[in-house]
């Protein structure tokens, strides 16, 4: 399988063979579970006090008085301590001893990343999935090395721009919404789709440049797995390689 390499002018320069991963086959059922499980092991536990609830002197009136048997505070007759109570106890609160994450074997994990690798290169799955880039574009998307030493956010747009992939920039920034529910007010409001994934063999330089666009992640072959290429559980997320990249790719396993 070969792809070709664009120069960072938009100009197709060369054509390069592409590692065997790429030709894995597709199986969203293992991607799905990899990122699930990914999700569920960086889950924080929580849980309430363990004596939330039950800091009120009572005791119970017993029976023969004709009211529910409910504890009640020492100092009056409001009932107390119990759920449905005010200020009483909550009838199953989360418990901090909760185990929420998910096991999953590691030769799936492997399977399900490089399942989501080989979607990259298929254009129907990357549309599919949301992603805009001029017709034409072939995938995947591998540049020359020039772009790794590119460190200012005006030559990467440039770049881009010729390239032909930075309307999906823009979609992912006209993409940003506030979002629904509760998390608006525990520090995490907006909600921002993902954009372009640029892997590079040295990523100094080119964070400095494309690390505030919006949606882009960039990181190394040694750093990318299943969730990166697939967020959410969708494979065919729309990604850049330098050639530097993909010869460091060569036997990816």
């Amino acid at each position: 399988m070969k792809a070709k390499v664009y120069g960072i002018d938009g100009s197709v320069t060369d054509e390069i063979s592409l590692p065997s991963v790429f030709e894995e086959e597709f199986r969203p059922d293992i991607i799905r579970k990899a990122v699930n499980a990914m999700r569920a092991n960086r889950r924080q536990k929580y849980g309430v006090e363990e004596t939330a609830g039950k800091k009120h002197p009572v005791e119970s009136w017993g029976p023969g008085r004709g009211v529910s048997r409910v504890p009640r505070l020492t100092q009056g007759r409001r009932a107390a301590f119990m759920p449905g109570t005010v200020g009483g106890r909550a009838a199953h609160p989360p418990k901090p001893e909760k185990e929420w994450g998910k096991k999953i074997n590691k030769k799936e994990m492997k399977l399900a990343k490089r399942s989501a690798l080989a979607t990259v290169a298929v254009e129907e799955f990357v549309r599919k999935r949301g992603h805009v880039f001029e017709e034409g574009v072939s995938l995947p998307l591998v540049v020359e090395s020039e772009f790794e030493r590119i460190d200012k956010t005006k030559k990467m747009i440039e770049t881009m721009k010729k390239i032909g992939v930075y309307a999906d920039i823009e979609r992912a920034k006209n993409g940003k919404h506030i979002r629904a529910g509760k998390g608006k007010m525990r520090g995490r409001k907006y909600k921002t789709p993902k954009s372009l994934l640029i892997v590079v063999k040295d990523k100094e330089k080119v964070k400095k440049a494309a690390g505030n666009l919006t949606g882009v992640d960039i990181i190394t072959p040694d750093e990318m797995n299943v969730e990166h290429l697939a967020p959410g559980g969708d494979a065919g997320r729309l990604t850049l390689f330098s050639v530097d990249a993909i010869k460091s790719m060569e036997g990816e396993a």
